[in-house]
């Protein structure tokens, strides 16, 4: 039998690793690692890094974040932490949307390819969980878990740089979140990897073709 205490505790861990680790993050996450892995790409001009980043953080975390509490005065939830499928659809679908806007917006920008391909592939991955999710749960935490373990793997590969570290860090990483996500009971074994199996093998996918 776990303690109070104990219980107490690792609830509130597990809560941390679930803010920490957000799947709005995902997307500055990503970026961070592109910029400081041992590539060309982490050569680009610090000026353009700054833009990307302040695009990505007032489009993919600020303003899908700067809704939810209407939603949640709407009563369209009923949670800040979003847990019921059904309360999911709109925020998901809001969430998509600001995400393809940010596609929209950085090809326009003479950015390398890989930097594009990831953030379509985010894009498409935040579609792609708000389809499943008008059928089913899927744990999204661990979708952005699995894209960002496959990030690692693909840039590696295309850019001929072992990142052995990073790689340790992205598995150690999902291992983190997705044992938070059962820990707090807020996904079934199965709902968790097959979020990560959808994150990892949908942006393995996209990020070798694009």
């Amino acid at each position: 039998m776990i303690s109070e205490r104990n219980k107490y505790t690792g609830d509130l861990l597990a809560k941390i690793i679930s803010i920490i680790i957000h799947p709005l993050l995902i997307t500055v996450y990503g970026l961070l690692i592109i910029f400081s892995a041992p590539t060309f790409i982490g050569y680009i001009p610090f000026t353009v890094k700054k833009i990307l980043l302040i695009i990505i953080v007032i489009n993919n975390l600020f303003l899908p974040l700067s809704i939810i509490p209407y939603f949640k005065f709407r009563n369209i939830i009923s949670s800040w932490f979003i847990e019921k499928r059904q309360e999911r659809i709109l925020p998901l679908i809001t969430t998509s949307f600001f995400y393809s806007v940010t596609v929209f917006i950085t090809f326009r920008f003479h950015i390398p390819e890989f930097i594009k391909a990831f953030l379509t592939t985010v894009a498409f991955l935040a579609i792609a969980v708000t389809a499943v999710n008008f059928w089913w749960k899927i744990s999204i935490h661990s979708t952005g878990a699995g894209a960002l373990t496959a990030l690692v793997v693909i840039l590696s590969i295309k850019m001929h740089t072992p990142l052995t570290w990073f790689l340790i860090a992205a598995i150690l990483t999902a291992g983190l979140i997705m044992s938070a996500r059962l820990w707090l009971n807020s996904h079934t074994p199965r709902e968790v990897w097959t979020g990560f199996l959808l994150g990892f093998l949908t942006s393995v996918l996209l990020l070798y073709l694009l």
